[in-house]
């Protein structure tokens, strides 16, 4: 089941019945994309459900078996280094120098860039700014945190002025602290008008950031939508009242017919989708009953339900595809 987009931006990203199969391994089984310009597009899945996959047929480093593309208007095939010029691409694992310095490693980037040498100087000094690595631009990376190697990373990435970034799991191993702080970056990058390509392991990270996000799995794509519409996807919605005692549940329960009850908790489960109508149908009940509930709260389900629901599996818990 697959919802489609109702937004009239521009796509940055556009893809028809991309295929790829390593040997008798069908990792890519014919999926389409529509990202629009200056959004962040979130693609879930589980290990092997061809998430790296599709970000290096994307960029290019990797050639579908079937299907076409276009990315920031060029298309795949036949213009890949238009693509290639458009996009910036930070994988898994920061891909940083660790015997040269932050400043060292920038400017490297920009001379494999072809910057003129004061451009790439100049580049490289705003980034240091922006990520807040001035102060250790001459520091040698291997004594850097993980968080401050991630930013370098994507810093790197931002030397050439990419339309289009492909972060595959950009917070992998990062701390939560470290993690907001990229968070933050990656939502600065798109109020300047980039568009994000985001894989990631961490659900929160999807909900917090995403515009759009699609699950995959097994080579297809199961779903998309908002965060929102993924999640009415999924039953189980519910309020739950909890009473002081069992003779206020057992009288509670009499006036919700399809309340299911919890004695050893006291509580009244309620289905509901989590709208204010529901709500509001919930609490006029509670005013003309003889009861009174010690508290209410109210449960609708997250991505961790949609992905679990969506693909068979828990949620992923490691940075690493172990099956392209």
């Amino acid at each position: 089941m697959t919802m489609t987009s109702t937004t009239t931006a521009s796509p940055a990203i556009s893809a028809l019945g991309l295929r790829k199969a390593y040997g008798d391994k069908v990792v890519l089984d014919g999926i389409d994309l529509a990202i629009p310009e200056g959004t962040i597009f979130a693609l879930l899945g589980p290990n092997g459900a061809g998430k790296t996959t599709t970000v290096e047929i994307l960029s290019t480093l990797v050639a579908p078996d079937a299907g076409q593309a276009q990315v920031a208007g060029h298309d795949l095939a036949q213009r890949p280094e238009g693509v290639r010029s458009a996009i910036g691409v930070t994988g898994q694992f920061a891909a940083v120098d660790n015997l040269l310095t932050a400043e060292e490693n920038l400017l490297l980037m920009a001379d494999l860039q072809h910057l003129p040498r004061r451009e790439g100087r100049r580049r490289a000094t705003e980034l240091l700014h922006r990520f807040e690595l001035t102060e250790a631009a001459r520091k040698p990376v291997v004594t850097f945190s993980g968080g401050m190697r991630r930013k370098l990373d994507l810093a790197m990435t931002l030397v050439g002025d990419p339309q289009i970034i492909f972060l595959d799991e950009p917070t992998t191993g990062l701390d939560p602290r470290s993690r907001r702080t990229m968070w933050e970056i990656i939502r600065a990058l798109v109020a300047d008008g980039v568009t994000v390509f985001l894989t990631t392991q961490y659900l929160e990270e999807a909900d917090q950031l995403a515009d759009r996000i699609a699950v995959l799995d097994n080579g297809r794509l199961v779903a998309e939508g908002t965060s929102d519409e993924l999640k009415r996807l999924i039953p189980g919605g519910h309020i739950r009242l909890r009473f002081a005692d069992a003779v206020e549940l057992d009288a509670a329960a009499r006036h919700f017919g399809a309340a299911a009850r919890d004695h050893e908790e006291l509580t009244l489960r309620i289905p509901s989708d989590g709208s204010i109508p529901a709500l509001r149908a919930v609490l006029d009940v509670l005013d003309g009953a003889p009861v009174q509930a010690e508290s209410l709260t109210v449960h609708t389900p997250d991505l961790d339900d949609v992905f679990l629901t969506l693909t068979g599996h828990s949620t992923p818990n490691t940075a690493t595809e172990m099956a392209r």
